[in-house]
């Protein structure tokens, strides 16, 4: 049996809505980690919605945990379909379209057609994305309390 990884963060519980609370969490970045100190950067979070399995309540510090899996799917769709149907668009545009339209210029035909499948992706995406969201093995999760 494949054991499946997980993606753990820190956050402060900011509000609890039925089984699920809104969790706020630092970002991440490579200046975390830098000794120099040179630079100011704001404190920077972002909320994420967990489902709060943990029982925590607002102002909780709390352990939160997302499957790798689902994360990487999720970023494989968010950024690889709209690249790939942008070029899909943008060959269909230049090898295809001006055997129907000889008289344009086939570079703006691929720019048009690839912006327009790069659209069409954005609203698979959307789609997409409301189906995920019902679905509970993507969600994360409150796995503990901390403080």
């Amino acid at each position: 049996m494949v054991k499946c990884l997980m993606l753990e963060e820190i956050g402060t519980v900011i509000s609890i809505e039925g089984t699920h609370a809104r969790v706020s969490v630092p970002k991440k970045s490579s200046c975390e980690g830098c000794t120099a100190g040179t630079c100011t950067l704001a404190e920077q979070s972002m909320e994420i919605e967990a489902l709060n399995k943990a029982g925590a309540i607002v102002g909780q510090r709390v352990r939160v945990m997302v499957q790798t899996y689902a994360y990487m799917k999720g970023s494989m769709i968010i950024y690889g379909i709209p690249a790939l149907f942008l070029v899909i668009g943008a060959v269909f545009g230049k090898e295809i379209t001006p055997r129907f339209f000889p008289s344009r210029d086939p570079d703006i035909l691929s720019a048009l057609f690839g912006f327009g499948f790069l659209l069409i992706s954005f609203i698979f995406i959307k789609i997409w994305s409301q189906k995920q969201a019902a679905k509970t093995e993507s969600t994360p999760v409150i796995e503990e309390i901390l403080e």
